[in-house]
């Protein structure tokens, strides 16, 4: 019997959420076929079999939570029985899909055997590596056991199975990643605090990292009359710790601006008319928006870094990876469009609407929600003003567009309606000043109220 265990899914993930089993009880698995559904604290992930045989038991339901390490199913292979190491991280593939998607980012269970040589005697344990890369090695007649991996956290990428067939040396590994400081004790973490003595270790730890923080356990709101409970899993506990560790260590600072869109918004709509079913058909204002960002960004380096408060350094960023927010209605997640500023308007929003539309399926990669340098939230479309958004840490800044609004304006002293569009830039008060933070929304808003302005410089 084979005891699958959940594996490693990378990135500090512990559990994950069944949403969905692709085999039964006495049914039979392929090797790399689709398992079961999980729900992470990313995204949906489809992870595959590890091996063929007979499904011997499901050890968890639609709905359980399971922690990583925990067996999820057992399969009768014909061997012995063993418990199963921890199989490769596998990306998120959209449920019920054909297969799963290579995560490259993914970790580990399994050290994987030294670089350069074969895997120690015995221990024929299955080497990290996505489902396509072990397709790929059979395809090439190579045993995947042997390959030298160089991928992150030892993974096996498909580029070390040609180098490894072309009999080339392996590439460097990558250096791992620096911790500046260890994480705090088990029985002071949030994860542990069930009872009252836990919650009073948790909270005096606190208190003493943060000075005049003091933590109350909550009320029993039952006593007030009836409520509902939902555990805090997945993609809103990920939203959760991102926005209290941004607004616990950024001191946040908002600049406020209007841009007049009127002209922009005319040569849109104009544009989405003529280009109805064609490429980038959809052309919306966040697209405009985000051009004039990556231009504005270049002048500003400062809004496209990042601070290490370990090493007192501030890293700029030569790159422009733009994330937006998109509302999944399981959490709000940021697909990130790569090298914004080599980019054409049309073409960013095409990847607006492709990546908003597979967030919302819970079919986007986590490597398409990672790498950003800037982040913008557009409320508009649901209304309202303006807003004060978080920041995206590690970033520096991130712009929150409000309602493009009719509003009566002095235009050469003689009051005429404008379409004006609200945007709130907020930022990282280390980094920048707010002369930098008024310097580039106004930038910002002088190329928005002018299409071929924005169209010039950028």
């Amino acid at each position: 019997m084979f005891e699958f265990k959940l594996p490693d899914l990378g990135e500090g993930i512990a559990e994950g959420e069944i949403l969905k089993w692709h085999v039964t009880e006495g049914g039979e698995v392929r090797e790399d076929a689709p398992l079961v559904d999980v729900e992470t604290d990313k995204a949906a992930v489809t992870i595959p079999s590890p091996r063929g045989g007979r499904v011997a038991s499901l050890r968890g339901k639609v709905g359980d939570t399971v922690n990583v390490g925990e067996v999820v199913v057992v399969i009768d292979d014909g061997a012995g029985a063993k418990a199963a190491p921890a199989a490769p991280a596998v990306a998120p593939a959209q449920v019920g899909g054909p297969a799963a998607v290579p995560a490259p980012a993914a970790a580990p269970a399994v050290a994987p055997a030294p670089i350069g040589g074969p895997a120690p005697a015995g221990a024929r344990r299955p080497v990290p590596a996505a489902p396509a890369t072990r397709r790929l090695a059979r395809e090439l007649k190579i045993d995947i056991d042997l390959v030298p991996a160089t991928g992150p956290a030892g993974r096996v990428t498909p580029e070390d199975v040609h180098r490894f067939a072309a009999g080339g040396p392996a590439a460097p590994a990558p250096t791992p990643a620096v911790r500046h400081a260890p994480p705090p004790p088990e029985h002071v973490t949030a994860r542990a605090v069930r009872d009252d003595t836990a919650f009073a270790e948790f909270a005096a730890h606190a208190a003493a990292t943060i000075p005049f923080l003091e933590l109350e356990p909550l009320p029993d709101f039952r006593h007030e009359g009836p409520v509902q409970v939902e555990a805090l899993r997945s993609i809103r506990r990920k939203v959760a710790r991102k926005m209290v560790t941004s607004m616990t260590l950024v001191p946040h600072v908002a600049h406020m601006d209007d841009a007049d869109v009127t002209e922009l918004e005319a040569f849109r709509l104009r544009e989405r008319d003529r280009r109805q079913g064609g490429a980038g058909g959809r052309l919306t204002l966040l697209a405009f928006v985000i051009k004039a960002v990556t231009a504005g960004l270049r002048a500003a380096p400062a809004f496209n870094a990042s601070l290490d408060p370990f090493r007192e350094e501030i890293i700029y960023k030569k790159y422009y990876n733009i994330g937006f927010a998109a509302d999944t209605g399981r959490g709000l997640v940021v697909p990130v469009i790569q090298g914004t500023d080599t980019r054409s308007i049309v073409d960013i929003s095409e990847q607006i609407a492709d990546k908003a539309a597979r967030a919302r399926a819970g079919a986007l990669p986590p490597e398409e929600m990672r790498g950003g340098t800037f982040t913008i939230t557009n409320v508009g479309p649901l209304g309202g003003t303006a807003l004060l958004a978080t920041i995206n840490y590690p970033e520096v800044a991130i712009l929150g567009m409000g309602r493009v609004q009719e509003k009566p304006v002095v235009r050469d002293g003689q009051i005429v309606i404008r379409r004006i569009l609200p945007l709130t830039l907020a930022f990282d008060h280390r980094v920048a000043d707010g002369a930098d933070a008024a310097r580039f929304v106004g930038e910002l808003a002088r190329q928005l109220s002018d299409p071929n302005l924005l169209l010039l410089e950028t």
